[in-house]
C-alpha cells in the first residue's frame, strides 16, 4: 500500500486527527475508484496531556500529535497540513430547546431562510458563562400548530416552530485543542463532535433510520448519541472509560498501572465463564520481589463491576431521552474499550437491547479492511469520511435538502462553520 503513493497529490487525501484521553491517532486517507476509502498511512501515540477528552498540558499534547503526524508521515510519504479535527469530552453537554419565527406574509412560502433564521436563534440562546454553542439541530417542525413535519420548506404558513437539540462546549476547553493543532505546525480545517464522526464509520443507514445508541467507550469517557429517523435525537458524555478499569484492576490486585492494563487486554472480561474457574495468571515481581498469582475470576468480577456501574449510565441517558422504546436496531458498542470480551452480553443483559460491536469498516477498500480492524479506531475513520463530505458540499452543487443536512451536522449557521465561530469568540475575548 505505502508503495502506490507517489502519484498522490494533497488535495486527493483528508487526514483526521483523533485527540484521545489514551492515544492520539493520525489517519491520511482517500476515495478510490468505486467510492471506497482507502486509509494511506497511520500514526498513533500516547496521550499523555489529556485527561477525559480535555487538554491537560498543551506541551505534551503537542509533543504527542507531532510525533503521530511524523509517523503517519513515515508511512505515506505525504506531507501533513490541514486536518479535520474530532472534538469530545465531558465539557460537552445538550439540552432540548423550542423555538419559533412569526412570518409576515402567508402568501409566501416557507423558505430555506425561514429555516436559516430560526436555526440562527438558536446560537443566541444564553448558555452557562465560558459555554458556547457549537452544534443546532433540528428535530421536527410545526407549523401553525400542525407538528411531526420533518422538512415545511414549500409549506404555507404564519408561525414556524422547531424543537432544536442544542450542543454546548467549553469555549476554553475547544480552544486548548485548536492551540495544540496550531503549535504542532497543523492548520485545524474543521472540527467534528466525535459521536458524529464514529456513527458515519460504524452505523448503517437501516440503522438510523429505525432508531440505534451509538457508545463510544474511550480511555477516559463514554459518549453515547441515539439516531432516529436519520437524525440525532440525544447526545451525553459518561465521564468514564477505559482507564477506569484499569485503576480499579490497578487497586483491587494491588499490581502496578501497566500490568494492569496488559491484562485487562489479554485476559479481561465484562462477564464471569465457567471456563475461567480455576485459570489462573502470573505477575512477575520487581527487583527481586516474588511473582504474584492472579485468579482470571477475580479479574472479571472487578471489570464486571465497573462496567455494570458505566452500562447502568448509559442506559439512564437512553433513559431520559425518551426513545427507549423506538430503538429498533439496540445498541452499537465502538471505541478502544468495546473490546473487553463479553462486554456485548453484558449490556444486553442489562439493558434488554440487541447489542454489536461497531467497526469502521463499512466504507473502507479492501486493503483498508485488513489494516484498520479495530475500533478503537472508528472516530478516526469518521473524520476522514467527514473530511470528505466536507470538500464534496463545497466543490459541487447539492440538492437543497443535502445541503441543509450537512449544514446541521457541521453546525453551520449564517455565521459560518465552527471554526468561524471560533475565531469570533476569540477576538472578542482578546478586544475585551
Amino acid at each position: 500500500m505505502e508503495g502506490s503513493n507517489e502519484d498522490i497529490k494533497i488535495g486527493d487525501c483528508i487526514v483526521s486527527l483523533d485527540i484521545g484521553t489514551t492515544k492520539i491517532s493520525v489517519m491520511i486517507g482517500r476515495k478510490n475508484q468505486y467510492g471506497k476509502l482507502e486509509i494511506l498511512g497511520m500514526g498513533r501515540a500516547v496521550s499523555i496531556g489529556v485527561s477525559r477528552g480535555i487538554v491537560a498540558n498543551i506541551d505534551q499534547t503537542v509533543t504527542s500529535i507531532k510525533g503521530a503526524v511524523e509517523e503517519a508521515k513515515q508511512k505515506s510519504g505525504i506531507d501533513i497540513k490541514e486536518v479535520y479535527v474530532g472534538i469530545a469530552g465531558q465539557h460537552i453537554k445538550s439540552l432540548q430547546h423550542r423555538g419559533e419565527i412569526v412570518r409576515d406574509n402567508i402568501e409566501i412560502e416557507i423558505e430555506k431562510a425561514d429555516i436559516d433564521k430560526l436555526k440562527s436563534n438558536m446560537f443566541k440562546l444564553i448558555t452557562i458563562p465560558g459555554e458556547e454553542i457549537i452544534h443546532v439541530i433540528p428535530q421536527e417542525y410545526t407549523v401553525d400548530g400542525v407538528d411531526g413535519i420533518q422538512d415545511p420548506i414549500g409549506m404555507a404558513g404564519v408561525k414556524l416552530e422547531a424543537n432544536f437539540h442544542v450542543i454546548t462546549a467549553q469555549v476554553g476547553a475547544v480552544r486548548n485543542v485548536m492551540r495544540c493543532v496550531e503549535k504542532a505546525g497543523l492548520i485545524p480545517k474543521e472540527l467534528v463532535l466525535e459521536p458524529f464522526a464514529s456513527a458515519v464509520a460504524t452505523l448503517d443507514d437501516d440503522e438510523q433510520r429505525e432508531g440505534v445508541t451509538l457508545v463510544d467507550i474511550g480511555g477516559g469517557t463514554t459518549d453515547v448519541a441515539i439516531f432516529l429517523n436519520n437524525i440525532i435525537r440525544h447526545t451525553a458524555v459518561i465521564p468514564f472509560g477505559g482507564n477506569v478499569i484499569t485503576k480499579d484492576i490497578k487497586s483491587g490486585l494491588q499490581i502496578l498501572e501497566k500490568q494492569a492494563e496488559l491484562l485487562k487486554i489479554k485476559f479481561g472480561s465484562a462477564m464471569y465463564t465457567d471456563d475461567q474457574e480455576n485459570v489462573m495468571v502470573s505477575i512477575p515481581g520487581l527487583r527481586g520481589r516474588e511473582s504474584k498469582e492472579i485468579a482470571v475470576k477475580n479479574l472479571s468480577e472487578i471489570i464486571g463491576s465497573r462496567m455494570k456501574e458505566i452500562i447502568d449510565l448509559i442506559y439512564h441517558e437512553i433513559k431520559v431521552s425518551g426513545y427507549e422504546n423506538k430503538l429498533m436496531t439496540g445498541i452499537v458498542l465502538t471505541g478502544g474499550g468495546s473490546q473487553i470480551r463479553n462486554l456485548k452480553q453484558l449490556v444486553a443483559f442489562v439493558t434488554g437491547k440487541e447489542t454489536r460491536i461497531g467497526y469502521p469498516n463499512e466504507h473502507l477498500g479492501s486493503e483498508s479492511k485488513a489494516v484498520v480492524v479495530s475500533p478503537m479506531y472508528s472516530t478516526g475513520v469518521g473524520l476522514v469520511l467527514k473530511g470528505f463530505e466536507h470538500i464534496e458540499n463545497e466543490r459541487s452543487p447539492r440538492k437543497e435538502e443535502e445541503t441543509e443536512k450537512m449544514e446541521i451536522e457541521e453546525g453551520v449557521n449564517n455565521n459560518g462553520g465552527i471554526i468561524d465561530r471560533l475565531k469570533d469568540w476569540f477576538t472578542e475575548e482578546e478586544n475585551n
